[in-house]
Formats: C-alpha cells, sequence, structure tokens
C-alpha cells in the first residue's frame, strides 16, 4: 500500500473516530437561537414535564437549562436591557414560532431566515433598533464559535500530548471541522 494512502486512511480514521465525538457535541450546541430561561412559576417543557426551579433538570440532562438563562443574561447585557425582559422576548418568540409537527428527515429551518425573524422578533418586543439586535446576536455566535474553537484544541492538543493523535491527524481534525467536513456545522 503506498504511503500516501496510508496517510489518506489514517487521517480519515482518526477524523471519522473524533469527528463522531464533536459531531455529537456539535449538533447539540449548533442551535444558534437563545433559548430562553425557564420562569420561577411552573412552565412546561417540550417533552411535557413541568418545572418549578429555573435551570432544574430537564429533557437533556439540564444544560438546556443553564445554557438559555447564561444566553438571555448575555444577550441582556449586550443590548442593555433587563434580563427578565430578554427572558420573555426569547419565550414569545419559541412559542410563537414551535413547529406543529417534526422536519422531514435531514430538513432543517435556514438559519438566515430564522436568525432574521428572531431580530425582528426581539427588536419589537423590547424596543430596540433590530440592527442592534442583529449585531448583539452576530458577536453571541462568534464569540460561542470561538470557545467551541478554543474547546477543539484544547481536547485535540492533549490527544497529541497523550499519543493518541499525531499532530498532523489533529490539523487535518482542524482543518475539516474549520471547513464544515465534520462537527455538525
Amino acid at each position: 500500500m503506498s504511503r500516501t494512502k496510508k496517510m489518506t486512511l489514517g487521517l480519515s480514521a482518526a477524523a471519522l473516530a473524533l469527528g463522531a465525538g464533536i459531531g455529537v457535541a456539535g449538533m447539540a450546541s449548533a442551535t444558534t437561537t437563545p433559548t430562553p430561561a425557564p420562569s420561577v412559576s411552573s412552565s412546561a417543557s417540550a417533552d411535557g414535564s413541568t418545572s418549578t426551579a429555573p435551570g432544574s433538570m430537564g429533557k437533556h440532562g439540564g444544560r438546556g437549562g443553564e445554557r438559555g438563562v447564561a444566553q438571555a443574561s448575555a444577550l441582556a447585557a449586550k443590548l442593555g436591557v433587563e434580563e427578565a425582559k430578554v427572558t420573555e422576548a426569547l419565550q414569545a418568540f419559541r412559542e410563537a414560532n414551535k413547529p406543529s409537527s417534526p422536519p422531514a428527515d435531514g430538513e432543517r429551518p435556514d438559519p438566515a431566515t430564522r436568525d432574521a425573524a428572531l431580530a425582528k422578533a426581539l427588536s419589537e418586543s423590547l424596543g430596540i433598533e433590530e440592527s442592534k439586535v442583529t449585531a448583539a446576536l452576530d458577536e453571541l455566535r462568534t464569540e460561542k464559535q470561538a470557545e467551541r474553537a478554543a474547546a477543539l484544541k484544547s481536547r485535540l492538543d492533549q490527544a497529541v500530548t497523550d499519543g493518541k493523535l499525531t499532530q498532523a491527524e489533529a490539523d487535518a481534525v482542524t482543518k475539516a471541522v474549520q471547513n464544515g467536513v465534520i462537527g455538525g456545522h
């Protein structure tokens, strides 16, 4: 077997193995629409259960509530408004745009259309210029992408240090993620 084929197979196997783990995590965090925080009052979740505590364990192990609180908080800070108002506006948007049926296989809503609708709804609900809301959402998305990239780099560096990957394999995985080949983006 030629050296090129061996290298290709090795990189493909490493990318596939790492991509499986990264892809699942990436798809789980791929949502760009901020999740509203649960209110102190009882509210029904997507799985039909009710919760009275913010950040309590939900359908996905409790991360959604905490993540939603952090996103609403960060957006409120960027917009200079109260977190409770942002949380209410996000909840209203989610309720108004909840799909009536599950999406067809592989069919996802257009992110640009969804983001524009979110910015418009938040703008109207909060009384803030739509361009300011759009800029804040873009900043938050960029910050989140940078955090994910740093976390990936850290995991790959550790895998190289531990001898699980070569530097060339880690670089190939990084390039594949950046180009959208793996990672759910």
